[in-house]
């Protein structure tokens, strides 16, 4: 079989602890982004299952497979799941789903579950977007901006790159921190250019008596990215704040998060080092949603 470089490895986990007959409450969330699927069931606010998956040739598919990863062999189906929530650009193909949320909210709530009530800012590096949010300190969302351009430039170019030049998704980010400095940032507007601009970073003039290694290729790329995303939490600070400023209790969530090249060039930017969770960073919009279901 080809190796796929693009492509993170799909996980899920079901509890062989948890008799989820003997709880009083099931609930479930599941999140449907651009680039994958996130599915969480909770039994009296105890993570049961969970499955994160490749979103493949129909949204509908990736929402239900999600799902029955989640249940697993427990013998749970899903008539025995009290509220299901969904959230995520294929929100809708969730035909099971009892209820949509905002996606902002749930985000919000699974950053709090999964990383504790100290964090106040979450940073949701997606497959096709990012989202900064500010957090009160009794677990309400403040404030929160997202990117406003072409939203191709986030994880869906990671992707790309890695494709294009053959190198893991997993290695990708510290290769990148092996540089002396940052070169100058490609263009992240679109995925497309940035490829382009990408391949031309071997032959431009300017780098003809030094080349750009393969490692600066990576740390141009990477670096276009979190400056993009930098500029996105920095709409966070109050507009008299000359610099880059953040409550530095930051998490990250997203696929992207799991990037080193892009999280620890945002961390630098802010000064400060990340809050870290066991739980994988993708789910927090799938929990979120299983913790607000069946609540007004």
């Amino acid at each position: 079989m080809e190796q796929e470089y693009w492509k993170w490895p799909e996980t899920g986990h079901t509890s062989t602890e948890i008799d989820w007959r003997k709880a009083k409450k099931v609930t479930a969330g599941v999140d449907i982004g651009s680039t994958s699927a996130q599915a969480v069931i909770l039994c009296d606010g105890e993570l049961f299952g969970w499955a994160n998956i490749r979103i493949g040739v129909s949204f509908k598919k990736a929402a239900d497979l999600a799902m029955e990863k989640a249940m697993g062999s427990s013998g749970m189906t899903l008539k025995d799941i009290g509220e299901i929530v969904s959230i995520g650009w294929g929100a809708d193909n969730a035909a099971y789903a009892t209820k949509k949320m905002n996606e902002i909210v749930c985000q919000a709530k699974g950053a709090r579950y999964m990383f504790g009530p100290e964090v106040h800012t979450v940073v949701d590096l997606g497959g096709q977007s990012v989202a900064a949010i500010r957090l009160y300190d009794w677990d309400r969302v403040q404030d929160f901006f997202m990117n406003d351009k072409c939203a191709t430039g986030m994880g869906r170019n990671v992707e790309s790159l890695c494709e294009l030049l053959q190198v893991p998704i997993e290695e990708i980010g510290e290769l990148s921190l092996d540089v002396p400095g940052d070169p100058v940032p490609v263009s992240t507007t679109c995925y497309n250019f940035a490829e382009t601009e990408t391949m031309g970073l071997f032959g431009r003039p300017e780098y003809r008596s030094s080349p750009l290694t393969e490692n600066q290729v990576y740390a141009a790329h990477l670096f276009a990215i979190s400056t993009r995303a930098s500029s996105v939490i920095g709409k966070l600070a109050p507009l008299d704040v000359g610099e880059l400023s953040v409550y530095k209790e930051l998490c990250f969530t997203g696929g992207l998060a799991k990037n080193k090249g892009v999280t620890k060039r945002i961390e630098r930017d802010f000064k400060t080092t990340a809050l870290t969770s066991e739980y994988d960073p993708q789910l927090a919009g799938a929990i979120g949603a299983a913790l607000l279901a069946g609540t007004d």
